[in-house]
């Protein structure tokens, strides 16, 4: 892997306002499996090899499946994964393609009556979250492996 910068040195209070929503996330009340889960999902959606090493990894740790890992892609069409999970799924796919039409109501709605609106506002902030750091290792490296 090779850097082109690290934004960290150069621009440390961007990146630590970055590391700062990270830190909240980890005293957030989102499960460990939702957040990784979310990090994966999303990484996938943008090509981040880097993060998706990281968080397969990290989600194996937690007691993730590979099975599952495996077919996270293809979430839509496996009963692996819980109604609750899916509706995660789309709230992410939905958030990180924006331009796409936004989030749906009936997206939105879900999410509320399955989590309420604290834990949808934690969901969001998770999914907007793993976008930025996506953003930051796919501008600021290459040749990850």
């Amino acid at each position: 892997m090779s850097q082109r910068l690290d934004i960290s040195e150069i621009f440390p209070k961007g990146y630590n306002a970055v590391m700062e929503l990270e830190m909240q996330l980890k005293k957030s009340d989102l499960t460990a499996i939702h957040k990784e889960l979310i990090k994966v999902r999303v990484s996938q959606i943008n090509g981040c090899a880097f993060c998706l090493n990281m968080h397969t990894q990290e989600a194996m740790k937690i007691g993730e499946t590979a099975q599952r890992l495996f077919l996270l892609n293809a979430w839509k069409e496996t009963a692996l994964f819980t109604k609750e999970e899916k509706a995660i799924l789309q709230l992410a796919e939905e958030v990180t393609l924006i331009h796409q039409g936004g989030v749906s109501d009936s997206t939105y709605q879900e999410v509320v009556t399955f989590f309420g609106e604290s834990y949808t506002a934690q969901l969001i902030m998770a999914v907007i979250t793993i976008n930025a750091w996506n953003r930051i290792a796919i501008s600021t490296t290459k040749d990850v492996f």
